[in-house]
């Protein structure tokens, strides 16, 4: 019986030359990253060059020995997308949109109950509202909303990404909602 090989065995078989190391990483790790990249930025495409653009940072970094093993490849490989995701929406100044274009959305594949038409339609409205909502939320909030809601990503895991403490991940997190209900309130939507 074959031994899969962990992260950092991999890491360790590429610096040492082994190309079919690397290779054994990012497929691993394709499918978690290249869906964080595609739901941060509703674009194919786009998704697609920042997936390249990550894995050639990624391996700049671990040639250049900036990797420091702790048992933490995917993390520090989702850190290193989530930034490029950030950079490429600063440079080209704008923001990540919840609505998606190419039909995907979370939503859809959350499990429903039975429901008649009109509670779908009620469903799918009230959704529209709060995708709407959250592009009211400072960037940190939406940030975490999305990471927490849409990727599914543990406190934990979002602190990690985002470079904070479990703490404020939790505080974002919390804000975000109460700015939501504020929001909800003042502009007296009803969901």
């Amino acid at each position: 019986m074959r031994k899969i090989k962990t992260d950092q065995e991999l890491v360790r078989e590429y610096l040492t030359g082994s190309e079919n190391a690397l290779e054994h990483l990012i497929t691993r790790h394709k499918e978690k990253v290249f869906t964080s990249i595609i739901i941060f930025t509703k674009d194919r495409y786009l998704a697609e060059d920042l997936f390249q653009d990550t894995f050639i940072k990624v391996i700049n970094k671990l040639k250049a020995g900036k990797y420091k093993e702790e048992g933490k490849f995917l993390p520090w490989v989702m850190r290193i997308s989530y930034n490029i995701c950030i950079d490429h929406y600063r440079k080209t100044k704008r923001s990540p949109k919840v609505v998606n274009t190419e039909g995907f959305d979370i939503f859809d594949i959350l499990p429903l109950s039975q429901e008649s038409p009109e509670q779908l339609m009620m469903g799918n409205q009230s959704k529209d509202k709060v995708r709407k909502l959250l592009e009211e939320l400072p960037e940190e909030q939406k940030e975490v909303v999305l990471l927490r809601h849409y990727y599914d990503f543990s406190f934990k895991e979002i602190a990690e990404l985002t470079g904070v403490s479990i703490n404020t991940a939790l505080g974002r997190m919390r804000y975000s909602l109460i700015n939501l209900r504020k929001v909800i309130e003042e502009k007296q939507i009803q969901l």
